[in-house]
């Protein structure tokens, strides 16, 4: 699986982490799972038309050393459809930029 991972994270920073995302994301069924919803201008073709799919999400996982984010764009409505595949390059930029302005924003230097 492609990941973007950010590591070697210490205890008080993943209860502000956690915090964050509990406030800004929506937990998956998965303890420690969340989802970030692509926004539309950065949907592929594809993706734009499968609107029965949207939301399409990237799944993070935040563990207590780590929080880290498949590079797969995913439909939370269905498990397996044409529009699901790895981020592009700019999806991967889209989501780089908003996991890096979280740290930035809670001030986590890593």
């Amino acid at each position: 699986m492609r990941q973007y991972v950010i590591d070697e994270m210490r205890l008080d920073d993943f209860d502000r982490v956690k915090a964050h995302l509990d406030k800004r994301f929506e937990a998956s069924e998965v303890e420690g799972v969340y989802w970030i919803e692509l926004d539309e201008d950065v949907l592929s073709d594809e993706q734009k038309r499968h609107r029965e799919c949207r939301p399409h999400c990237f799944a993070v996982e935040l563990t207590p050393g780590a929080l880290s984010v498949e590079l797969l764009v995913r439909s939370k409505t269905f498990l397996k459809c044409a529009c699901m595949a790895y981020a592009d390059p700019r999806q991967r930029r889209w989501l780089m930029d908003r996991v890096d302005a979280i740290f930035e924003k809670l001030e986590i230097s890593v």
